[in-house]
């Protein structure tokens, strides 16, 4: 294994330790052999997609890891002296922030075009999607029939008085579906949507899209949000109480009749000063590769974005669907704001 793996933290000497060692490496940056990696995607089976970039073309992948908005300050601060080639993050809202900060480099791949759905990527080839995960309703099997299910409006009528299980509206993965609906319907029918759908909570949005199933196998409340690969994850696990989970709760894709089910990226782009563009953009090109796609898809349970690539079986078994690929994901930071103070007005803690 080639990767070298570093973590990002605070404080002086260790940010001298982190930049200390990439710029040690700097000898080797200039002959094209590494690519400096920012990523906030914790994944252990991503190596595998290092691996196979080093195994390809002889280039090295330095890696540090962080939270998204640790890595965009950190490019931030470091100016045009950042060692970073490449920002790898999870949701659309993510990349929009290091959008605007102006750290991204447009880049114009034949490649990148050609096999990403356009909804999924910068139309200035700012941010490309590399994975998808859909933001699904789990319901609780004994409490609620699927043919209750139909759209994320209807969970804002009174039939789901107290039966919703939410995380906080800080998370962004609820921000981006949130500027979702704003995208389609505008202000003001989300902001009613929103009343509604908040007046709902079987208690005060708390924990994590995992912890929303087990409240709900729990009987905590009848149905909750959440993203298709923490299902997925329960349903793999070893602990014969997260497949017990699985077995009390169901998934359902919400609005087949329409627009599609929300769905958000894991995605990246190649940072404004990048030492090393030319293999930046190799990087993330090799991640558009059927075999980059596989991992995504059953390393972490994701959906590959390149047509084609086989599903990890578990998580073909939720069963073919429609996605929501006409909103684009860059309206998810586009309306991020707006999103943002729509929940706090409803109440959305």
């Amino acid at each position: 294994m080639l990767t070298r793996r570093l973590f990002l933290a605070g404080g002086t000497a260790i940010t001298a330790l982190v930049l200390g060692d990439l710029r040690g490496a700097s000898p080797i940056a200039a002959q094209g052999r590494s690519v400096n990696l920012y990523s906030s995607r914790h994944y252990d089976t991503d190596e595998a997609l290092f691996d196979g970039f080093t195994r390809s073309t002889g280039t090295e992948i330095n890696l540090i890891e962080a939270t998204a908005e640790e890595l965009i300050a950190r490019i931030k601060s470091e100016g045009r002296n950042s060692p970073a080639d490449v920002l790898i993050t999870v949701d659309a809202g993510n990349l929009w922030m290091a959008e605007q900060e102006d750290l991204l480099l447009p880049v114009n791949s034949e490649v990148l075009k050609s096999r990403i759905p356009e909804g999924l990527r910068h139309p200035q080839g700012r941010w490309f999607g590399f994975s998808t995960r859909a933001r699904v309703i789990f319901y609780n099997r004994d409490r609620v029939n699927p043919s209750q299910l139909s759209t994320y409006e209807d969970l804002a009528t009174s039939k789901w008085r107290g039966k919703i299980l939410m995380r906080s509206s800080s998370n962004i993965y609820n921000k981006s579906l949130v500027a979702s609906l704003i995208a389609v319907h505008g202000t003001a029918r989300t902001e009613e949507w929103l009343r509604g759908f908040v007046r709902n909570f079987a208690r005060p949005p708390e924990g994590n899209d995992t912890s929303q199933i087990q409240d709900c196998a729990a009987g905590r409340g009848d149905i909750a949000l959440g993203n298709t690969y923490y299902y997925a994850r329960l349903a793999k696990s070893e602990n014969p109480a997260d497949r017990q989970v699985v077995e009390k709760v169901g998934l359902f894709f919400p609005n087949q009749n329409n627009r599609g089910t929300h769905v958000n990226i894991s995605g990246g782009g190649v940072l404004r000063h990048a030492p090393n563009p030319e293999a930046a953009i190799a990087f993330l090109e090799h991640l558009t590769t059927p075999a980059a796609q596989g991992y995504f898809s059953s390393g972490n349970n994701e959906y590959p974005v390149v047509s084609g690539v086989p599903i990890d079986p578990v998580v073909a078994s939720f069963g073919d669907f429609k996605a929501d690929l006409e909103t684009g994901a860059v309206k998810y930071g586009q309306n991020q704001a707006e999103a943002v103070r729509l929940m706090d007005r409803a109440g959305w803690r």
